[in-house]
């Protein structure tokens, strides 16, 4: 019996509202010691481990928490590490409630237990005190390539150079970590954290090329038949923004969710000495209703804006985390349901000045169980704005299908592969988001792995 039977977890401490909604200072502050023990306590440490099953990395959650509940800190770091490349982001990022914590056997008459928050806890811990470094594996000759050094990139590249291979990540930016340093706000993401993970990715020998755009600095077929790389992962994510194609998208003040957490993320936007400020307006408006839109969102109450956040179904439908939800409502983030826009309206000047929205309802389900929004007629508001954020979703950069001979795509630009990462060229692999579209990191990171053991058997067997 665990030692620790409350029916819930300990609470995360975090910086109030009203103080964090008008800074970039990370959000959550992380468990004290005494609370990851406690909490740990809580686990069944269950025979048949349901809460594996919800990993995507298959982590070997219940041997890992029995040594937090020890305070065998170091070895519960070493038994996350034999799965995850980057746990103490996943710790922060990784949707667990819908992933290992909903299988968690505590959750049926209380609250699971706390997973991510026990994994950031340990990376975090390591990361402060640990002095040893990855020590790199002995080399087997190989050559492998990266494209993207987002999480699907890191995971594959980590596996692989733990097996030896002489791997290089080719990242377009001039900062790695892809997604997560371009997309992921500081609040939730800390960058020194993403960039800590990275060293200790290079610790294993992995290289990392900045500034270099695959399929303009060099292309895959260029990797392979001229730089003698033998086999190639494709994760360069998906990063070209969508928009809804309505009226005034083109207007000063209207960015899509990429540009927006870029130019803030990446190039530092909302430092008083920026060189690259951004401007949200008084008052923003966000469309959509994912983790992104949430994200925008909240950066946007930060940068002094009074923001409300556009949604055309209910809140029941609301893609994004039920955490990230919370936190922007805490934040005084305002939310309008059931509210599709059709035009953004222009001033004078040929700024936004507005954006008009139909009202919705919801259908009957169809036979997918999901009901769609439909227009209520006539039914029509304008809501005050001067700046327009629009998070409707990515696709793939077409780049890549376009520069590499053999490579088949999907109508809407995702590669095709197959289970194991399999593209229809040969030798070639891909995963996360340039396969799936916009996903979760952990998503991304599983289908890394998954290529990373399919690479190392196509090369034993070529």
């Amino acid at each position: 019996m665990p030692k620790n039977m409350s029916l819930t977890k300990n609470e995360m401490p975090v910086q109030a509202p009203d103080v964090r909604n008008k800074n970039f200072s990370e959000v959550a502050l992380g468990y004290t010691e005494e609370q990851a023990i406690d909490e740990a306590n809580r686990c069944l440490n269950c025979n048949n481990k349901p809460c594996v099953t919800g990993c995507p990395v298959q982590i070997d959650i219940p041997a890992f928490i029995a040594e937090v509940a020890q305070g065998n800190f170091e070895e519960a770091y070493k038994i996350i590490t034999k799965s995850s490349s980057l746990p103490a982001v996943c710790g922060r990022v990784c949707p667990q409630e819908t992933q290992c914590e909903s299988k968690c056997v505590r959750g049926i008459k209380g609250e699971p237990v706390a997973i991510g928050r026990l994994e950031r806890y340990v990376a975090d811990r390591h990361n402060a005190l640990a002095e040893t470094t990855s020590e790199k594996p002995a080399s087997n000759g190989h050559k492998a390539a990266v494209i993207g050094s987002g999480p699907s990139g890191l995971a594959c590249a980590g596996d692989l150079a733990k097996k030896g291979y002489d791997v290089t990540v080719f990242e377009a930016l001039h900062v790695a970590g892809g997604v997560l340093s371009y997309g992921i706000p500081e609040f939730r993401l800390p960058k020194s954290i993403v960039q800590k993970e990275i060293e200790g990715l290079k610790a294993l020998g992995v290289k990392v090329e900045t500034n270099t755009v695959i399929g303009k600095s060099v292309s895959i077929d260029e990797l392979m038949k001229e730089e003698g790389f033998e086999t190639v992962f494709i994760g360069s994510g998906a990063g070209l923004p969508r928009f809804m194609k309505i009226p005034g998208e083109n207007l000063n003040g209207v960015y899509s969710a990429n540009e927006f957490l870029t130019r803030i993320n990446l190039m530092k936007a909302y430092k008083p000495d920026s060189t690259t400020p951004i401007n949200a307006g008084t008052k923003a408006v966000v469309v959509g209703g994912g983790n992104v839109a949430m994200d925008a969102a909240r950066c946007a109450k930060r940068l002094g804006a009074d923001v409300t956040i556009v949604y055309r179904r209910t809140e029941n439908e609301l893609p994004a985390r039920a955490e990230e939800v919370e936190h922007a409502k805490e934040e005084g983030i305002n939310f309008r349901f059931l509210t599709n826009p059709v035009e953004i309206t222009a001033t004078e000047k040929g700024w936004v000045k507005g954006i008009v929205c139909q009202q919705m309802e919801l259908s009957e389900p169809d036979a997918s169980g999901r009901a769609k929004p439909v227009p209520i007629e006539g039914a029509f508001s304008e809501i005050e704005a001067d700046c327009v954020i629009m998070s409707i979703g990515t696709s793939p950069n077409p780049l890549i299908k376009s520069t590499t001979s053999g490579l088949d795509t999907q109508k809407w630009g995702g590669i095709i592969a197959d289970e194991n990462g399999l593209t229809s060229r040969e030798g070639v692999y891909a995963g996360g988001d340039a396969v799936t579209g916009a996903a979760t990191v952990i998503l991304a990171m599983g289908a890394g792995k998954k290529a990373a053991a399919a690479m190392d058997e196509y090369m034993q067997n070529k």
